[in-house]
């Protein structure tokens, strides 16, 4: 039993801990809206902490104006309340021009106890503009005219003006054979000889699904110049702003031979990595260990990641989970990632070895073949722990055979009874809460499903539109496996079983003939991408149907 002293000593160290935490988990950083820029334009700077105590009115900006002018500077709070938890955060915004060209750098800032990370900015020369009389300019860019088929391409569309504008307006983007990912838009100021103009940038990434020339067709602006009304009666409107951009061709190269790899997968920068749920080196026969691997890829959407495939090895069981893809925007444009999970049993003691997780890729900017790789591991599995015998409760007291026992009065019988209602009317209301959860659940999960199966059609189409028979096999089990939510469907048998397409299948053979016969001859992805859409229109004529019967569930 605790002493007093005791508990005394628990609630200090537990106050301690208390006034601790913050301290321990406050955050700050700074950020840039973007890190490249041209001499005359505006940066926002924002220096965030995510606690009362860290004063960012005592930031140091002397190393700061070596570099750049501050132009403006602001302060903004916010506070939240998520799960009973508060959260605090303060942010001091700095609109910042450079001084100079080259690569500048933000300095860290020291706040507190804390500091920041520096910031890197490269800064070109001022815009040479010869507008004119011209007030707004209207243009698009590349960041390169030659591309790997389904490599990444960046679009920039750019709107300058002079004047105000009202109803601006930029047609919608459509290239044929590429797919187009929208990506974050941004406006800043500019100063070009003395002008200011205010500039808006959108961002396309572009990802061509066939090798040859792909043209990316002229975009059309249009805005109304606004005018200021003499009187709530006046109805006078500006001129009207028509501009069009200039059609852009860019090459598309096909797969080069030097890339030996199953799943092509061209890439600014690809890393691997692994984590474990718990220490691999600690493992007992029996017990479970998820083992998750994860790949981050520049210029490339996460879809396009090649699954992890865990191959079998004696003495282990697997169990694998759906993959968790998702993209990010970066300067660079796309980050696609990948997580794979697997649980991992062993079967039996001793040392288990695990092969190596290798990934190949082509380097879209050294033009070379790289695979990053996780390592070979060795496992020493220790026996199972003895199993241990339950302990021993309490024994009742023994009857008295002869004694009386009372009768219960009628009010206990009365409080009995309503005690027992009252706990059936709570497991009624809990058994139709889990069933309402359950619903609820289900319905993510098939949204989840459906959005894997979007993406992995996507892949397939690519892979179909390079000529590539490994990539497409590849993708063709991935698409299958990710219609009929089932991870188990790991071969091209499996697939084509779970498609239900004869069509489909004589495909298949002719691509297993293309890959592994004696006479394999060159193989085009035409007619495999005419069945897989015909199987996708097919689907889709279907799902109607079946989202109707969705929704005869209550949804809450």
């Amino acid at each position: 039993m605790m002493t007093r002293t005791g508990k005394a000593l628990r609630a200090a160290l537990v106050l301690l801990l208390l006034q601790a935490s913050p301290g321990v988990w406050a955050v700050v950083e700074a950020s840039v809206d973007r890190t490249e820029a041209a001499l005359g334009d505006t940066l926002q700077l924002v220096i965030s902490a995510s606690e009362d105590d860290e004063d960012l009115g005592s930031a140091d900006l002397a190393g700061l104006q070596d570099d750049f002018q501050v132009l403006s500077r602001s302060t903004r709070s916010n506070t939240s309340i998520v799960n009973g938890q508060r959260s605090h955060q303060r942010q001091l915004q700095l609109e910042i021009t450079p001084l100079r060209t080259g690569v500048l750098e933000i300095p860290a800032f020291t706040i507190g106890s804390k500091r920041t990370a520096p910031i890197q900015i490269r800064v070109t020369d001022a815009p040479k503009l010869d507008p004119g009389q011209q007030t707004v300019l209207f243009e698009a860019e590349v960041d390169r005219d030659s591309v790997y088929v389904q490599g990444q391409v960046l679009l920039t569309v750019r709107l300058q003006q002079a004047i105000n504008l009202d109803d601006q307006r930029i047609t919608e983007l459509e290239v044929p054979g590429a797919f187009v990912v929208p990506l974050e838009q941004k406006s800043f100021q500019r100063q070009v000889n003395g002008r200011p103009w205010l500039v808006y940038e959108v961002r396309y990434a572009l990802f061509p699904e066939q090798s040859g020339a792909m043209e990316i067709p002229a975009l059309r602006f249009t805005a109304r110049e606004s005018v200021r009304r003499r009187s709530l009666f006046d109805s006078t409107r500006g001129r009207v702003v028509r501009l069009n951009s200039e059609p852009i061709r860019i090459e598309v190269k096909p797969r080069p031979a030097a890339f030996t790899g199953d799943s092509w997968l061209p890439a600014r920068n690809l890393v691997v990595e692994e984590e474990w749920s718990a220490d691999p080196d600690a493992l007992q026969v029996g017990a479970s260990v998820t083992r998750t691997v994860r790949l981050r890829a520049e210029g490339v959407q996460g879809a396009q990641l090649p699954p992890v495939l865990f191959q079998p090895v004696a003495g282990i069981k697997h169990y694998p989970d759906q993959p968790a893809i998702s993209d990010s925007e970066i300067s660079s444009g796309l980050l696609g990632s990948r997580s794979d999970s697997v649980a991992i049993v062993p079967t039996r003691a001793g040392r288990i070895e695990l092969p190596a997780v290798e990934i190949p890729w082509w380097d879209t900017d050294a033009e070379v073949m790289r695979t990053a790789v996780i390592p070979a591991r060795t496992l020493d599995v220790s026996a199972a722990a003895p199993e241990t015998s339950a302990p021993v409760g309490p024994t009742a007291p023994a009857l008295n055979p002869g004694a009386s026992t009372p009768a219960p009065a009628a009010g206990s019988n009365l409080l009995w009874q309503a005690l027992t209602l009252v706990c059936a009317l709570g497991w009624a209301v809990t058994t139709f809460l889990l069933l309402r959860r359950r619903v609820a659940t289900n319905e993510a999960t098939a949204t989840a499903v459906a959005n894997s199966a979007r993406r992995e059609y996507k892949s397939l189409l690519a892979t179909c539109a390079s000529d590539q028979p490994a990539a497409a096999r590849s993708a063709l089990i991935n698409w299958a496996a990710a219609l009929a939510d089932d991870p188990a469907i790991t071969s091209l048998q499996a697939a084509v079983q779970a498609l239900d397409s004869d069509e489909l299948a004589a495909e298949a053979e002719r691509l297993e003939r293309a890959l592994y016969g004696s006479d394999a001859q060159a193989w085009q992805g035409q007619r495999l991408r005419a069945i897989v859409e015909h199987l996708h229109a097919r689907r889709n004529k279907d799902r109607p149907e079946q989202e109707a019967r969705l929704r005869l569930y209550p949804t809450g």
